[in-house]
């Protein structure tokens, strides 16, 4: 794990025995789903094309889509049709073809989703040290649950907040806030663990720690970019750099 200088938001150090001090006191851990603990863009990729196509459009490389994910399934349309026809979509024209998408999406839910490394070990050890997990996402909520258990992962959380579950979708703080209180935590206490700037924003608007991993969509940018407090190589690592707010070797943590 690398965590960012105090120095300069652009400069990141690595976390080895010697920075263990700087780990994370917190009472529950929250994660984003595409592109943290799922990779889930060719499922995505593959019900946008679906679309297209039946639009008579021509379908987009997985890599393009890949630069859409983050910021829930409205805006991955719009920006799907605004590439594949060169100009952006007529006003009502995302809302009206939500449900073809749906549909498609349904049909492609789960066939090519993979768990990133680390996902499985790194959730195993945050449970069995009894900390609170959740996922918070900008996902529809049918489809979140359902990707959960297809990937044998649901019955590690507590609280899953979907896209249409809080008033607002990150990057406001709303999704966060929603998770702490069903998790009877205080913001503050709860880390954010996701791959995107909208993850980033939502937790410093939260007031939540955020460390972000490598491997995720970001639409395109580089997360060292990004305002995180770290950025983790993987989940099972994470598991070494949080402990509970209880703990009595935690004078000198991050968070109190």
């Amino acid at each position: 794990m690398r965590r960012r200088s105090r120095r300069c938001a652009r400069r990141w150090q690595p976390l080895d025995s010697t920075t263990a001090r700087l780990a994370f006191a917190v009472d529950a851990v929250a994660f984003d789903l595409d592109g943290t603990l799922l990779d889930t863009v060719h499922d995505l990729a593959a019900a946008v094309n679906l679309l297209l196509g039946k639009l008579h459009l021509s379908p987009l490389p997985v890599d393009v889509v890949r630069d859409f994910i983050g910021k829930g399934i409205e805006d991955l349309i719009s920006k799907a049709l605004t590439r594949a026809r060169g100009v952006p979509p007529r006003d009502g024209e995302v809302v009206a073809l939500l449900p073809l998408y749906q549909q498609g999406y349904t049909l492609e839910l789960g066939r090519q989703t993979r768990l990133f490394p680390g996902v499985g070990s790194g959730l195993e050890r945050m449970r069995a040290a009894g900390f609170k997990l959740a996922v918070i996402t900008n996902k529809a909520t049918r489809f979140v649950r359902p990707h959960l258990e297809h990937a044998g992962i649901a019955d590690f959380f507590e609280v899953v907040i979907g896209g249409d579950d809080a008033i607002a979708k990150k990057p406001s703080a709303e999704p966060l806030l929603l998770a702490a209180t069903q998790l009877g935590v205080s913001a503050p206490h709860m880390l954010m663990v996701g791959d995107s700037v909208n993850d980033v924003r939502a937790a410093r608007a939260a007031g939540s720690p955020v460390v972000v991993v490598p491997y995720g969509y970001n639409e395109g940018v580089p997360v060292q970019t990004l305002a995180a407090d770290g950025i983790v190589d993987s989940l099972e690592a994470i598991a070494d750099w949080i402990k509970h707010r209880s703990a009595p070797d935690f004078g000198s943590s991050k968070s109190s």
